[in-house]
C-alpha cells in the first residue's frame, strides 16, 4: 500500500469538510441552489470565507501530521534489531500482546507511553504478535500510531512466535500445542513470550496493564503479588539468565494450561521457591535471594486483585501521595477491571482517570478528550456561521458551557 492510499480515509474526511463547510455557507440546502444575496454586506461574505478557510486548513494540518506519522515510522522500521537489542549498552522495556489483533486498548497504550516517559533514556519496544511491521496495513488505527509514535523511545515490532522461540525449551511445547483447545491461550501465550525475551535479550518485562509511575532502575528483579505468592507482570532479568532457563524448563514439564495461573504467578512461585530453597517466600521480601531482588507488594500491586474497584473510586490526593508513594508501576489487573474501563470518561475524577492524565497525556487526550474538544470548537464555528444567517441552529449560548458526556462518548447538552 503506498502513503496515498494510506491518507485516503483523510482526503475522504476533507472532503467531507469542504462540502460541510460549503454547507454552512448557504450554498446547498436540501439540494437546492442557494447563492448570497445582494442584501447581505461584504463583511458578512468575508466573515464566512474566513470560517471555510479555517475549517480548511484545520484539516490540512491533520493531514500534515499524519504523514509525519508514517514517515517517522518507517524510519523507525529500517533500523536492525542489533541497533537496539545490545543488553551490554541498551537496557530495555519490553510490552507484549500477543493477541492477532492490531487495536490496543487505552490501558495498554497508556502502560506503553508511562513507561516511556518515566525512562526517556531507555528503548520501549512494544512486540505485538498480530503487527505485520507496515504501517500501512492498519489505516483504521492512524490514531493509536500516532499516539505511540509521538515518543521517540518507543519502538513496534512484530512477534515472530516461531522465530522467538526457536533454539529455547519452548520450541517444541510450541510446535505441538494447539491454541484451539487452550483455554486461556492468549495469557499461557504471553507468559511464555516474556520468558523467552527475557532469556534471548535481557531486560525488564511489563504487563500492559501497569502504568509506570517512576523510572526503573533495577534488574534481576521478581515483585511479591501478595502472601507467598509471586506475580511475573513485572519482571527484569539480564540475558541469559539462569533463572529464566529454569523457568522455561518448568513451563513446560508441568505444563497445564488449563489452571488459571498455573503458567503465570504459580510458576514464578514455584521456580522461586526452589531458587531460594524455601517454601516460605515472605522471608525473602525486600532482600536478594541468590542474586535476584524479592521486591514488596506496593512496588507493582499496591492494590490487591480483590480490591480492583478502588482504580475506580475518587481518591484524595494525600491517599494518592500515601498508597503510592513507593510504587514503581500500577497493575490495573484487566482482566477483571476491563468491563469498567469503557465507563472511565473526561472529567469522572477516578483515581484511574488521574493516572491517566498524569502519567499518560497522550493517550488520556486521545480517548478522553478529543470529541469533547472536537465537539466544542465544531460548535463554535457553526454558531457563529448562524450568526450571519446560515441556517443551521446550535443550542443556545445560555448551554454552551453545561455539557456531559454519555456512555457512547457522544456530547449532550444537560
Amino acid at each position: 500500500m503506498t502513503v496515498v492510499s494510506v491518507l485516503e480515509p483523510f482526503l475522504t474526511a476533507l472532503r467531507a469538510t469542504k462540502e460541510a463547510a460549503l454547507l454552512a455557507l448557504g450554498a446547498t440546502v436540501d439540494g437546492k441552489l442557494m447563492s448570497i444575496t445582494e442584501e447581505e454586506s461584504e463583511a458578512m461574505k468575508n466573515q464566512k470565507k474566513l470560517y471555510l478557510v479555517t475549517l480548511l486548513l484545520f484539516a490540512c494540518v491533520i493531514l500534515y501530521r499524519q504523514l509525519k506519522v508514517i514517515i517517522h515510522f518507517q524510519q523507525t522500521m529500517v533500523i536492525s534489531d542489533a541497533d537496539y537489542l545490545n543488553p551490554d549498552t541498551t537496557p530495555r522495556l519490553m510490552f507484549i500482546d500477543s493477541t492477532n489483533k492490531v487495536a490496543p486498548s487505552a490501558l495498554a497504550l497508556c502502560s506503553v507511553e508511562s513507561a516511556a516517559r518515566a525512562n526517556p533514556e531507555k528503548p520501549i519496544y512494544y512486540f505485538m504478535s498480530g503487527f505485520s511491521g507496515n504501517l500501512s496495513d492498519y489505516p483504521n488505527q492512524s490514531m493509536t500510531f500516532q499516539t505511540l509514535l509521538s515518543m521517540k523511545n518507543i519502538i513496534l515490532l512484530p512477534l515472530n512466535l516461531k522465530t522467538l522461540f526457536k533454539n529455547t525449551p519452548l520450541a517444541d511445547w510450541y510446535q505441538k500445542v494447539d491454541p484451539d483447545l487452550e483455554q486461556y491461550w492468549i495469557h499461557v501465550l504471553s507468559d511464555a513470550c516474556r520468558l523467552a525475551l527475557l532469556w534471548k535479550y535481557g531486560g525488564i518485562y511489563l504487563d500492559t496493564d501497569i502504568i509506570s509511575l517512576k523510572p526503573l532502575t533495577f534488574t534481576n528483579f521478581i515483585c511479591a503479588q501478595q502472601e507467598n505468592l509471586a506475580n511475573g507482570a513485572a519482571l527484569g532479568f539480564s540475558q541469559h539468565h539462569s533463572f529464566t532457563q529454569d523457568c522455561m524448563i518448568d513451563y513446560v514439564n508441568n505444563y497445564q494450561g488449563e489452571i488459571w495461573g498455573h503458567q503465570g504467578p504459580l510458576l514464578m512461585s514455584r521456580v522461586l521457591r526452589r531458587w531460594c530453597k524455601t517454601d516460605n517466600l515472605d522471608e525473602f521480601i525486600d532482600v536478594e535471594c541468590n542474586g535476584i531482588s524479592y521486591l514488596p507488594p506496593k512496588f507493582f500491586y499496591p492494590i490487591p486483585y480483590d480490591e480492583w474497584e478502588k482504580y475506580f473510586e475518587h481518591w484524595t490526593l494525600e491517599n494518592i501521595r500515601a498508597t503510592f508513594s513507593n510504587t514503581y508501576g500500577a497493575h490495573i489487573w484487566n482482566f477483571l477491571s476491563s468491563g469498567k474501563q469503557g465507563n472511565m470518561n473526561n472529567g469522572s475524577g477516578v483515581l484511574l482517570e488521574y493516572f491517566f492524565h498524569k502519567y499518560c497525556p497522550r493517550t488520556y487526550k486521545t480517548f478522553y478528550t478529543k470529541e469533547l474538544l472536537g465537539d466544542l470548537v465544531v460548535m463554535r464555528v457553526l454558531r457563529s456561521l448562524d450568526r450571519y444567517g446560515s441556517g443551521v441552529r446550535m443550542p443556545s449560548e445560555k448551554n454552551e458551557g453545561k455539557m456531559t458526556l454519555q456512555n457512547s462518548g457522544r456530547l449532550k447538552p444537560e
